[in-house]
């Protein structure tokens, strides 16, 4: 696909640097979808029930229970929670409900026997939890779906939860407010607030299970789960661009390292021992949005506002490559341009939630590297 200059912009292109016009070509002419598939799903069963309604179906929340099953959750007029099932004789994503006075989900974080929801509407952040699926991962025969109701753990403030994640043991779900650090137990329900903290960007665990979040434009705070210990400013951000743009974060589940960038671009790692590295590589676009890492390590995220590219950043060769526009040509064809959440599958698959009207599951499978 390409696009008509006028005169005065061509005027201005041919004025350009070989290197500038190189950037422009690419961004404004990239082709769509350069290497892997992507496969767009409804959230819904396909040919048997109807999808989430268009205004109530942004995807801003994943996760992944220890059986592989994906929880979400999404934000619009309404807020649904959902479960979705990939593996298996399945394909299908099941709406489990809508919490009632709720338009936003913060976060969704699996626990050992349940999962537990972070949303907000009008009366502040609140955290709802809800049973795991237990269907057998057979969808030929005769199935039925049961739609139990979500259990209300309570308001957590007035202010909006910003995210959340489960700790490294999955007993106690950590987050974030606009001024608070909270803690939710994953069995016993308990909310408890720890400490004033300005809430910002998302949140992550480290490689040795300390929590991870932006402290202000230059460092970040680390939460010791175990010593019930906040720390703050406990370590210096790289330099960089930081403060403009919302924290963003995806974790090597075998290494532990956790990957984040700053407002122009510039990816990091981040070893809980070792500290930052330099800058990795730049995507792009700016800013980074939501990614997450694939079982040999490859990171694969979006990239821009409004119209986002896909990337992929190889830690062996410390390179990132523009991947292009998401689309999907399996079965309808279909272009996603906004992302809200990332996570890994049970089979390395990367699952994209899109932030849009309509929203669907987009599921990526990278191409397969040579042996070298």
């Amino acid at each position: 696909m390409r696009f008509a200059m006028s005169d005065k912009q061509k005027e201005k292109y041919d004025m350009q640097s070989p290197e500038a016009k190189a950037l422009i070509d690419e961004i404004v002419h990239g082709t769509f979808m350069k290497e892997g598939t992507m496969a767009a799903f409804p959230t819904c069963f396909p040919g048997a029930s109807i999808p989430i309604p268009a205004d109530e179906s942004h995807i801003t929340a994943l996760d992944v229970s220890d059986d592989g099953m994906i929880y979400g959750g999404t934000s619009g007029r309404a807020t649904h929670l959902f479960v979705a099932i990939f593996h298996g004789v399945t394909g299908v994503v099941f709406d489990r409900g809508t919490v009632e006075g709720a338009n936003h989900c913060a976060a969704i974080c699996c626990g050992k026997s349940r999962f537990v929801a972070c949303v907000n509407g009008p009366g502040g952040g609140r955290v709802v939890a809800g049973g795991f699926e237990g269907l057998p991962f057979d969808l030929i025969q005769e199935w039925g779906f049961g739609r139990s109701p979500f259990k209300e753990l309570g308001k957590v403030s007035d202010e909006p939860i910003i995210h959340a994640v489960a700790d490294a043991q999955k007993n106690l779900l950590v987050g974030i407010t606009r001024g608070h650090l909270f803690t939710v137990e994953f069995e016993g329900g308990k909310i408890n607030t720890v400490a004033e903290l300005p809430g910002s960007g998302r949140i992550a665990v480290g490689s040795k299970r300390g929590i991870f979040g932006q402290d202000g434009s230059a460092h970040l705070w680390r939460y010791d789960v175990a010593a019930s210990k906040l720390e703050r400013k406990a370590v210096a951000l790289p330099q960089g661009a930081w403060g403009k743009a919302p924290l963003t974060w995806a974790k090597d589940r075998h290494s532990g390292l956790l990957y984040t960038a700053d407002a122009d671009g510039n990816l990091f790692s981040l070893d809980e021992e070792r500290g930052f590295s330099g800058p990795l590589a730049r995507t792009l676009l700016a800013p980074v949005g939501p990614m997450a890492v694939t079982h040999d390590g490859r990171v694969f995220g979006f990239c821009g506002t409004e119209m986002a590219k896909m990337f992929g950043y190889n830690p062996r060769t410390r390179e990132a490559t523009t991947l292009g526009v998401a689309v999907s040509v399996l079965e309808r064809r279909r272009y996603g341009y906004v992302f809200g959440d990332a996570v890994t599958g049970r089979d390395g698959q990367i699952i994209f939630g899109e932030d849009d009207d309509l929203g669907h599951l987009w599921l990526y499978f990278p191409r397969i590297q040579a042996l070298s």
